[in-house]
């Protein structure tokens, strides 16, 4: 079992069918989280295409980006993800839930890992808590606005 974790949460006043659906689509990403991811991308598009079980999305702002593998993926409810490579972690896999909350979405968006580096695990918690959580507010308030 992975050493370190973190866990994040959002509420967004959209459905979780349109919270997903901006999760899961790699094309979407530039839109709701700016500025820090300016290029997303399919590197490869799963089953079914694109987006499902197996694909790859690229993410991130040269000359920096992470590979994301989708390793389950249940509309509206659940997404998850493994980092292939592009950041100094392994065995990173990352689980978004979005719970209907009222007439909107409760995102819980966590992962656990190792560090490549013994000794920046905490440092990594407080990274990813910081990026991710910022990224489950970015997409709440984009899907609520779309």
């Amino acid at each position: 079992m992975p050493a370190y974790s973190y866990e994040v949460t959002a509420h967004s006043a959209a459905p979780p069918e349109k919270v997903f659906a901006l999760l899961s689509d790699a094309l979407t990403w530039p839109q709701w989280a700016k500025p820090i991811v300016g290029h997303a991308s399919w590197f490869s598009e799963g089953n079914p295409p694109p987006g499902g079980v197996g694909a790859v999305r690229k993410v991130g702002r040269w000359p920096q980006y992470g590979y994301e593998q989708v390793v389950a993926s249940e509309p509206p409810t659940h997404h998850a993800y493994t980092m292939v490579k592009g950041q100094p972690v392994k065995d990173y896999q990352a689980d978004v839930y979005l719970t209907p909350d009222g007439d909107g979405t409760k995102i819980t968006w966590g992962a656990s890992f190792d560090p490549k580096i013994q000794g920046t695990g905490r440092l990594l918690v407080a990274f990813y808590r910081r990026l991710i959580g910022s990224f489950a507010r970015k997409l709440a308030a984009y899907a609520e606005g779309t």
